[in-house]
């Protein structure tokens, strides 16, 4: 979450795509669409191929190439289908955001071979992070808000309830880039945004590419994701807030040493039980195994807001194993105040089994007198099966500080593999592996991913 401006200007957005409106189309079913396009609201928009307005009714795409024009809402209980293989693009003039609210769903399911892709609709060369805003699905999962929740970012959606299998739909092998717009200060719409989603949606092979806030942020809810990529985000990789407790496996973030937020400080993990620090009920506690965490490891230009690869804060719990954690300028583990410190002392937090390194102060505590970063590293090489590192190196992944060809895959002999591992703990209803860090012998991120995105063309 942002606190001020971005490295990167921000375009002002016109009102009338910050603020939800209530949108009357019925003379576009009578006759009014765009381009002279009659009839429902998918025969307008497989013709003009402009996705505008209100769905509220149920939608299917075929494969193409279609324009995001302002601030659209899915609501309803409508469903909208986008086909494998599809590319939508923001209008540059009113920026673009595709906002899934509460009973309505998003399928948006790729393949390997045909990722659907949301990225800006400037010209090659010219795009930046912000030119647009993002996704937004909204669900009726638990939060620890005891009124219903408002999602930040201009939208006046609600968000949140009591379903803890709540279904917003399924989002799979999907490249989001170059969004993250701000509608006030501190009130931004990231790449991917979930408030209160449930754990019947599918989040799975998801790329959020040089995203101008959070690549992903997650505000309450239950949702279970896997294989996410956070590539050259300027804020946090991966934000948690209002009690989420899902549980996330096979996650990579890669930072651009020379992009970050020039207001805030960019992270690898945010987490807070929410802005306060109060211990609101359920407590924010993301699982994560099975994680690599790559920051700019003292290239040369990095700039100053690089922060920590963990941020854990504000009375949160978590859990973070089987993890490697490298590159970041000024903390590796890290975390904040005496109501997280003590979570972590007495066990209900967890950091098991991680490979870390950072350029400097691989463990980092803060506000807190209860425990020392010395008794911080104790902990995590005795009982908690941790190692430490002097050197990224010596973690022994392929090339993982490659922006434009990166391989986090180990290298034979590497202490994230199997042979040189004394143990891998597994967590309950995670996918069982051998090895640390987000890939194996199978380097899932093939076919679908880009770490070129300034230069697609589409």
């Amino acid at each position: 979450m942002k606190k001020l401006v971005l490295a990167f200007s921000v375009v002002a957005i016109a009102l009338t795509s910050c603020v939800k409106v209530n949108i009357d189309d019925s003379t576009v079913n009578n006759g009014g669409g765009p381009s002279g396009c009659t009839g429902t609201k998918e025969q307008i928009i497989s013709c003009s191929k402009v996705i505008t307005g209100v769905i509220d009714e149920n939608v299917t795409l075929p494969k193409g190439k279609y324009t995001l024009k302002g601030y659209v809402f899915v609501n309803n209980r409508a469903v909208l289908t986008i086909a494998a293989g599809s590319v939508i693009v923001s209008d540059s003039i009113q920026k673009g955001a595709l906002i899934v609210e509460r009973n309505s769903r998003l399928f948006a399911e790729g393949t390997a071979t045909e990722p659907i892709v949301f990225t800006s609709g400037k010209s090659v060369g010219t795009r930046t992070p912000g030119d647009w805003g993002g996704i937004v699905l909204l669900g009726n999962a638990p939060t620890n808000r005891t009124t219903t929740p408002i999602i930040e970012g201009g939208i006046n959606s609600e968000y949140g309830g009591s379903v803890v299998a709540d279904n917003s739909g399924s989002l799979t092998y999907v490249r989001i880039e170059f969004a993250g717009i701000a509608a006030d200060p501190n009130s931004e719409i990231n790449g991917l945004t979930c408030g209160g989603v449930g754990s019947g949606t599918k989040l799975e092979n998801i790329q959020v590419s040089y995203g101008n806030d959070d690549a992903y942020e997650f505000f309450g809810g239950t949702v279970n994701p896997k294989n996410l990529i956070a590539f050259a985000t300027a804020d946090d990789d991966f934000d948690f807030d209002f009690g989420f407790v899902g549980r996330l496996q096979f996650g990579i973030s890669l930072r651009d040493p020379l992009f970050v937020d020039g207001g805030d400080a960019g992270n690898g993990i945010e987490c807070d039980n929410d802005g306060s620090g109060t211990v609101a009920s359920p407590r924010t506690r993301p699982q994560m195994s099975n994680f690599t965490f790559c920051g700019p490891n003292g290239a040369g230009g990095t700039l100053s807001n690089h922060n920590f690869n963990t941020r854990f804060r504000r009375s949160t719990h978590f859990v973070l194993r089987n993890s490697i954690l490298m590159g970041y300028a000024k903390g590796g583990f890290q975390f904040e105040s005496d109501s997280t410190a003590q979570s972590y002392i007495d066990g209900r937090s967890k950091f098991r089994h991680n490979l870390v390194h950072a350029v400097t102060e691989p463990y980092k505590v803060s506000s807190t007198t209860l425990i020392t970063a010395a008794g911080v590293k104790t902990m995590a090489e005795g009982v908690d099966s941790c190692k430490t590192y002097n050197n990224a190196a010596d973690i022994m992944l392929e090339n993982p500080f490659q922006l434009t060809a990166p391989n986090f895959s180990p290298k034979a002999g590497s202490p994230a593999t199997a042979e040189n591992a004394a143990s891998f703990y597994q967590l309950p209803n995670f996918t069982v592996t051998t090895f640390a860090g987000a890939v194996g012998t199978t380097n899932w991120l093939q076919g679908w991913t880009s770490f070129t995105p300034k230069t697609n063309t589409y």
